[in-house]
């Protein structure tokens, strides 16, 4: 059955045609919305992804564009528009990690950091805001991470920009709710994606051992966690944390 939550809404996904994002793209098409992918640079793995959309017949386009650069994140908006409309719900999951020891980071992977993970989620964000206060609608879920939460030696530069990603999260959320728009990020732990191989397999072990469920995480498990907090099930939450760690972090009550 198609949710009503989402049939005939418009969601652009960041990050879109991989991972987490790529998950989410199916899971919201497969109930109605009509879902715009971005992506970066892989032009034939966003374009399988919108075949496969459509022939279960769902809506969906793709939209090439870095978020890091204001000028990309306003065309990515407005051809998204262009195909479908105004946005309603945005989710932002595009990212990178770059791992490396505290002592050995740099200017450079400082900034690459900060510019994806961070500045792009301002961009993305302020592409579609006034939009949404306009028509006092608009959902939007930010993809930060448990390295937000915890100490990480090997990531400074992107546990430094997934917390800012929370701090903006509770910012935006308390300015623009009497707007009806609700903001909400997630936490998730390791998850099986492309990213997660950018740690060695010592590591994967040692969160694994690290973690209560004793394993990674799916990236539709996630786009569970997203679907919620973008449907009228999450009506009363806004600004919000969510971790979906596998009980790697566990938020004190």
């Amino acid at each position: 059955m198609i949710s009503s939550d989402f049939s005939g809404k418009t969601v652009l996904i960041t990050g879109g045609s991989r991972g987490i994002g790529r998950a989410a793209s199916l899971r919201l098409a497969g109930e109605g919305a009509r879902v715009a992918v971005n992506y970066v640079s892989n032009d034939e793995k966003a374009a399988s992804l919108v075949q496969e959309i459509q022939a279960a017949g769902g809506k969906a386009v793709a939209v090439k564009g870095n978020v890091a650069l204001p000028e990309d994140t306003a065309r990515i908006a407005e051809e998204t528009r262009s195909a479908f409309g105004p946005i309603d719900m945005l989710v932002h999951s595009a990212g990178i990690s770059i791992v490396e020891h505290a002592t050995d980071v740099t200017w450079e992977t400082w900034r690459r950091t900060m510019d994806v993970n961070l500045d792009g989620t301002f961009n993305m964000v302020y592409s579609v805001n006034k939009e949404m206060i306009e028509r006092e609608f608009g959902r939007i879920v930010l993809i930060s991470s448990i390295a937000a939460l915890r100490e990480r030696e090997n990531q400074v530069h992107y546990s430094a920009s997934k917390a800012a990603v929370i701090a903006m999260t509770r910012c935006l959320a308390q300015a623009w709710a009497k707007h009806n728009i609700r903001v909400n990020c997630i936490c998730p732990g390791l998850i099986e994606t492309e990213m997660a191989y950018t740690l060695s397999p010592e590591t994967h072990a040692a969160i694994k051992a690290g973690t209560p469920m004793g394993r990674f995480g799916q990236a539709h498990e996630i786009a569970s966690v997203i679907r919620f907090l973008l449907s009228d099930e999450s009506s009363f939450m806004t600004g919000q944390t969510v971790v979906a760690s596998g009980g790697r972090v566990m938020l004190p009550g």
